[in-house]
């Protein structure tokens, strides 16, 4: 019977370590429920290397995340819809670009203040962009354009 009662012990022992294990990891991890902030959209040629959940970043400090990421089939071009953060305030003629925190570092989307005194507001687009650089491609092009050389 004393066994049972100990076999209990440890089992509820367990649990309560889980619930507090899970409660500090939902706490500390960043998590984006989307709620708050604004919602944009950017459209891009190539987002290769960027998902759902990649960060939103200026000056080099995370602002946002990517929430959603879908093809127009009329342009065939990728938008990608974004959430700012709520204090961030965007003007209009801002840029969004695809890069890389190092050369073999996860993609993220870095977006440049334009001078506009008119500011962003949910639901707006960010119209200039530039996509994901294939860094296999710049290497075959940097390789094959030197040696393109005269021959004697």
């Amino acid at each position: 019977m004393s066994s049972n009662i100990v076999e209990t012990v440890i089992g509820a022992v367990v649990l309560a370590f889980a619930t507090i294990f899970l409660v500090f990891a939902y706490r500390t991890a960043d998590v984006n429920t989307g709620s708050g902030g604004i919602q944009l959209t950017a459209s891009f040629d190539n987002v290769d290397g960027l998902s759902v959940g990649s960060d939103v970043r200026m000056s080099g400090i995370k602002v946002g995340a990517v929430t959603s990421q879908t093809l127009d089939p009329k342009t065939y071009r990728a938008v990608l819809r974004i959430s700012l953060e709520e204090d961030i305030k965007l003007p209009e003629d801002s840029s969004a670009k695809i890069t890389s925190s190092s050369l073999l570092g996860n993609n993220y989307l870095q977006l440049t203040p334009g001078g506009s005194e008119d500011m962003l507001k949910d639901g707006g687009t960010i119209s200039y962009t530039q996509g994901a650089v294939n860094i296999q491609d710049l290497i075959a092009q940097a390789i094959f354009s030197s040696g393109g050389g005269s021959k004697k």
